[in-house]
């Protein structure tokens, strides 16, 4: 575990970055057109968007797993929280501690901004990764809802 760095993304990281991104959609089986995963990674460069990277990266210089995440209020306790979107660890480097390094990397950063918490959803069925998360997060009850715009 101590040969993976977890640090911010670079320009120079869009094919690794657009492998692992690829993973990521495919394993929660959503399309994903190329246009789209430019839109994310023009977000991710621009210093003033919301969304920002991380990446994992191991003693080799490849990028293992990625992280996006973005600040966000919460009237009800007049805080900032942090929420993860998307964390992805290539299946062949799971295990490895990618993925709790870029978790940690989003708690120190939490702290450093002062936000009020990491929060993040999964899928159901995620099981090897919830049973990670049930150690590293509380499990919330929210219920999520999806609606769609218009009428």
């Amino acid at each position: 575990m101590s040969d993976i760095i977890v640090r911010a993304v670079r320009a120079e990281d869009f094919a690794q970055w657009r492998a692992l991104y690829r993973g990521y959609a495919d394993f929660y089986e959503v399309e994903q057109t190329e246009e789209a995963a430019a839109t994310v990674w023009s977000w991710l460069l621009e210093p003033g968007h919301e969304v920002s990277g991380l990446v994992a990266e191991n003693a080799a210089g490849r990028l293992v797993g990625l992280a996006h995440y973005r600040p966000f209020s919460r009237p009800l306790s007049a805080t900032v929280g942090c929420f993860l979107d998307d964390l992805f660890v290539a299946p062949e480097h799971r295990g490895s501690g990618a993925g709790d390094r870029l978790l940690g990397a989003l708690r120190e950063l939490a702290a450093a901004h002062g936000w009020s918490v990491v929060r993040w959803i999964t899928a159901d069925d995620n099981h090897r990764a919830r049973s990670r998360y049930d150690q590293v997060a509380t499990r919330t009850m929210w219920v999520t809802y999806d609606m769609a715009p218009g009428l």
